[in-house]
């Protein structure tokens, strides 16, 4: 029994050094969202909340959260309609069809506001799931950040986005969070 309970700790430990945080993998923390939408997420993870449209989960390292756009901030974020609204380049409406971009011009990049961030092209699309009985459209958009002058690549990104347009929910991640993919397939919808 003990050589049983070493080994499940030893794994844990492991498993939380190494980034990933499973739906399963305790201590965890319940963030409820619009529409009955429950994640469980690391306690590590600070959640900010800047109005109810914007939900903004620090998992790593960040200055100051100032929801979405928070340049060099390891975090992603939970939108809901009036930013799925304006949500297209040029501020359109946001389909899937495009990746998340509410601007017109070029933004700064998530890692470095130095450079700029080039969105696209699509490298996965598909369907995942988002708690029981519910399905994701997701994207990952393979993405660059290039310099402002010249356009050389300094870094690349894979910018990762779950829509789930009945419930009028997306969330945008451009830090490949461990977890993140987890957490929102073992949610809850209450």
């Amino acid at each position: 029994m003990i050589k049983r309970y070493l080994a499940v700790a030893a794994t844990a430990a492991v498993t939380l050094t190494a980034g990933a945080f499973p739906a399963h993998a305790a201590p965890a923390q319940e963030l409820r969202l619009r529409a009955g939408l429950t994640l469980y997420i690391p306690i590590q993870w600070v959640v900010h909340r800047f109005g109810p449209d914007n939900v903004q989960v620090v998992t790593g390292k960040c200055g100051r959260a100032v929801g979405w756009r928070t340049v060099e901030c390891d975090a992603f974020y939970i939108l809901g309609p009036s930013f799925i609204k304006r949500g297209a380049e040029g501020w359109g409406p946001y389909t899937g069809k495009n990746p998340y971009y509410p601007a017109s011009d070029v933004q700064p990049c998530p890692s470095n506001d130095k450079w700029g961030e080039v969105i696209g092209p699509k490298v996965t699309r598909g369907l995942r799931q988002v708690g029981p009985g519910h399905k994701a459209a997701y994207n990952a958009w393979k993405s660059t950040c290039v310099s402002f002058s010249g356009g050389k690549v300094k870094s690349r990104f894979t910018q990762r986005e779950w829509y789930l347009p009945k419930s009028k929910i997306l969330v945008v991640d451009q830090w490949n969070t461990p977890g993140l993919a987890d957490a929102l397939k073992h949610a809850d919808w209450r």
